[in-house]
């Protein structure tokens, strides 16, 4: 996870006083508004439950007189890398803890009022699931209760995901985003403006596990809407004679056979992201880009209109990076940033031996490809440890007290119970909090992650994210 604060923003409490308010960013969407106050409660809360002894950048000092813009800046920087730490920390406790945070801040923020609600989720052929659940129930409890609806056993759920699916005005679907365990997919889908839908999709890379979920009636089904609907789209590419033998399949109901001969088409299980502009091989080049099978796939439009295929493994991406340009447009009366900046995603790749070369993609989704960059690498290295996907761990039991902007405490429950995974208020105030993190047993890439953030700056270059998984490559790989 990326997690950033680019900036903050003067806000009014219901007794008409002035605070400012921090804006915690993840994935380079804007999730939350928090004040420093309940960031300190966070911390003291972390501090509770790991003995006084965190492994965290120091928590900015509490100042007793107003801050000067510097002063201010300071600690944005200093919480901003704190919440980076606390999302790459490897203790479960800590990150169940700060999911929690983020679940409950981001309701606050909305000022959306737990209610009893129904979330429609669809399938790729446009089925839908009605789930009935609170307004503030997370992500994985909707999935679940999706799965639940379809009779897919308990074992293949986190083999799957819900997406943020956007509907263009051509018909095209864009994937926005996969929505996260610390987020209410009913609050996202409310507050991000556009067509959205939730849709459920395989979470996966590796064509290797569908293999396992083939022999299960409902995985079945799921990947077979989904590869039908990913061909009908052509985010998998087939020629005419192939196409005509997956219209025999499917007219039959073929499904296993029809998913026999689509696995081993180009694109099966790649995210294929909008047009965008490369670097490579010139400048200014006309791409089509696609995430998948261990690598980035570029289409590109070369001079004559041929469309060239190049991929570049993610085994011989060194690292890569986001960097933010925001063009400033002056007028006679004043100097403002353009509004929707410019994004970039470099990465330094092995060409050759000892030839390792910068490329550049630039698109509105570059911080969507880095996200599938890490996904891709942190499933990669899981394959080489020999693990398998895994059902949720239980996690200890405890609480934590929530601090609201006005001051007033909520207390959170984290609790061991698989059975239970909602959030539900009571009277008293206390929140209850279930959990189905997967969980894998090996360090994640994200440990070494850095922030994605949009600083309003002219051009903002983030730190490099190192690749675990080019450490092993030689020379025979090449």
């Amino acid at each position: 996870m990326h997690f950033s604060i680019p900036d903050t923003q003067e806000c009014t409490d219901h007794n008409g006083s002035n605070y400012t308010g921090f804006n915690i960013h993840i994935n380079g969407e804007y999730h939350c508004t928090v004040r420093y106050k309940q960031l300190f409660n966070l911390h003291e809360q972390l501090k509770k439950f790991n003995g006084n002894e965190l492994n965290f950048p120091p928590f900015p000092p509490k100042k007793y007189l107003p801050l000067t813009p510097n002063q201010l800046e300071d600690r944005r920087s200093l919480l901003e890398k704190y919440i980076q730490a606390v999302g790459q920390s490897t203790s479960l406790i800590n990150i169940d803890l700060f999911y929690a945070f983020l679940l409950t801040a981001q309701q606050e923020s909305t000022g959306e009022r737990v209610k009893d609600v129904t979330i429609d989720v669809f399938l790729m052929n446009g089925y839908k699931i009605t789930v009935s659940a609170s307004s503030n129930e997370r992500s994985y409890s909707i999935l679940e209760k999706a799965c639940s609806q379809i009779n897919l056993p308990n074992p293949y759920v986190y083999y799957f995901s819900l997406f943020l699916i956007m509907r263009e005005e051509n018909g095209d679907l864009t994937i926005i985003r996969k929505l996260q365990d610390f987020e209410s997919p009913y609050i996202s889908q409310k507050n991000i403006p556009g067509n959205l839908k939730i849709m459920l999709r395989k979470s996966y890379w590796d064509p290797e596990y569908d293999l396992e979920l083939m022999h299960d009636r409902v995985a079945l089904n799921l990947l077979y809407v989904q590869t039908v609907s990913d061909i009908e789209k052509r985010w998998i590419l087939c020629g005419k004679n192939i196409r005509e033998q997956l219209a025999i399949l499917q007219a039959r109901g073929a499904k296993k056979e029809y998913l026999d001969v689509a696995r081993n088409l180009r694109y099966y299980g790649y995210v294929q992201f909008k047009e965008c502009i490369c670097d490579f091989p010139t400048p200014d080049s006309k791409v089509l880009v696609s995430a998948g099978e261990r690598e980035l796939n570029l289409r590109i439009e070369v001079p004559g209109g041929e469309i060239k295929d190049r991929s570049f493994k993610v085994t011989r991406m060194r690292c890569w990076r986001i960097t933010t340009h925001n063009d400033i447009i002056e007028t006679d009366i004043q100097t403002v940033l353009q509004k929707d900046p410019q994004l970039d995603l470099s990465f330094e790749y092995l060409i050759s031996k000892d030839n390792l070369q910068w490329i550049t993609i630039t698109s509105e989704q570059a911080i969507l490809m880095a996200v599938c960059l890490q996904s891709i690498v942190d499933e990669l290295l899981i394959k080489k440890t020999g693990a398998k996907f895994k059902q949720p761990s239980d996690f200890r039991n405890g609480s934590f007290s929530y601090m609201k902007r006005d001051g007033s405490s909520q207390v959170i429950n984290l609790s061991q119970s698989s059975s239970e995974d909602t959030i539900s208020s009571s009277p008293n105030g206390t929140m209850r909090l279930g959990r189905n993190e997967p969980t894998m047993s090996m360090k994640k890439l994200s440990e070494k992650l850095s922030n994605l953030t949009n600083r309003n700056s002219n051009n903002t270059r983030q730190p490099l994210v190192e690749n675990d998984a080019f450490e092993g490559i030689g020379d025979e790989d090449l």
